[in-house]
């Protein structure tokens, strides 16, 4: 329904530094003539944060332009950030406190508000952002959020096949709602990533004292995620040998009919025979499009035992889903490290969200080796 952050990062964002709605928003001249707003090094930090917490690879050029106090929310200037992956050009719409210690990242543009009920801000969300249909609405409670001039709530997108819940902030005033979430940029990602994500007792591929430690959030019926397994298996561990670890996690997405019993079925494989489940992840991945939620127990089973794992077992531990609590820790660490695109990566705590290019991740653990 909304832009998401990841895609503006590829340069598919369609935000405009004129998208706030509501009075006369001032002119280029007059941006420009209230100065950028912005030190160098405030700007180098907003540009380094968005890179890390959105997974943007290098071969991603960022720059960020003139700021400006914001009309909705004074307490923070506005700027526009500029994408351009040598393909294609983007933009994005941030407010950054004047303090640098928050940032949003705005989701298409800000809201007027005039009632301030949630009716309204249901209804101005369906005119705004042109809502299918057969997409209902609801908005929930308002809560504090990280910085006085928000409050948190939470919308309710229900496609009658899968619900979804998008972070949304009121102004303090109640004139003006942002889809987005506030990010504290005091916080690194990377170190966040690294205190957060568990390393031990989970499917692994390559020595525990590789220098790189690669991350992998999937689920098991995203085609992407199908590519990203084959370019790991094909490309990555023959390129770089025992320099490189890779640890794998669950992260089945709600609107997929059979990728959490397939997430189950794998942890399954790892309890009962360990060096089983990359291969029965490999089989999940690769027959991908033959397999249904009609299907999907005697497809696992015999992926499943021809990767070595017995059937007996594998089918007493599937049906009984006793690896449940593994998937669903897997799904609230994705959660806590925002993985909410999958596949998502994180070498050595840096962030990689879905396939741009193989010289992404290239570069990225070259910079590693390299000592960078």
């Amino acid at each position: 329904m909304v832009m998401r952050a990841q895609q503006a990062a590829q340069g598919s964002a369609s935000s405009k530094a004129g998208g706030v709605s509501g009075g006369t928003a001032p002119t280029r001249a007059e941006q420009a003539a209230q100065g950028s707003g912005l030190s160098d090094a405030a700007r180098d930090k907003v540009i380094t944060y968005f890179r890390e917490r959105f997974g943007v690879p290098d071969t991603v050029k960022l720059s960020l332009g003139s700021a400006h106090p914001s009309i909705a929310v004074p307490s923070f200037n506005e700027a526009v950030l500029n994408l351009d992956d040598g393909k294609k050009q983007g933009t994005q719409l941030l407010l950054i406190s004047k303090d640098m210690r928050f940032l949003i990242v705005v989701n298409g543009k800000i809201v007027d508000l005039n009632q301030n009920s949630a009716e309204e801000m249901v209804q101005r969300i369906h005119e705004t952002f042109k809502t299918p249909a057969n997409q209902k609405l609801s908005m929930g409670a308002f809560k504090p959020s990280l910085s006085s001039d928000f409050e948190q709530g939470t919308l309710t997108v229900d496609s009658g096949q899968a619900k979804q819940d998008i972070v949304v902030l009121r102004s303090r005033d109640g004139k003006h709602l942002i889809l987005s979430e506030i990010f504290n940029l005091t916080v690194d990602p990377k170190q966040l990533a690294l205190r957060t994500i568990a390393l031990h007792d989970e499917p692994t591929q390559g020595p525990a004292d590789a220098p790189v430690t690669i991350v992998e959030y999937a689920d098991l019926q995203c085609p992407t995620c199908a590519h990203m397994h084959e370019f790991l298996e094909t490309q990555v561990v023959p390129r770089y040998g025992n320099k490189v670890r890779v640890v794998f996690k669950e992260y089945p997405l709600p609107m997929h009919d059979w990728s959490l019993i397939a997430a189950v079925a794998c942890q399954c494989a790892y309890e009962i025979n360990p060096p089983s489940y990359v291969l029965l992840r490999s089989a999940i991945f690769r027959n991908q499009q033959f397999i249904n939620i009609t299907n999907l127990r005697e497809m696992l089973l015999s992926n499943g035992e021809q990767a070595g794992v017995d059937r007996v077992k594998l089918a007493g531990c599937l049906d009984a889903r006793s690896t449940l609590p593994r998937v669903q820790r897997d799904l609230a660490e994705g959660k806590r490290v925002t993985v909410d695109r999958t596949p998502t990566l994180f070498i050595n705590g840096r962030k990689m969200v879905g396939l741009p290019s193989d010289d992404a991740y290239f570069q990225a653990i070259d910079a590693i080796l390299g000592g960078k």
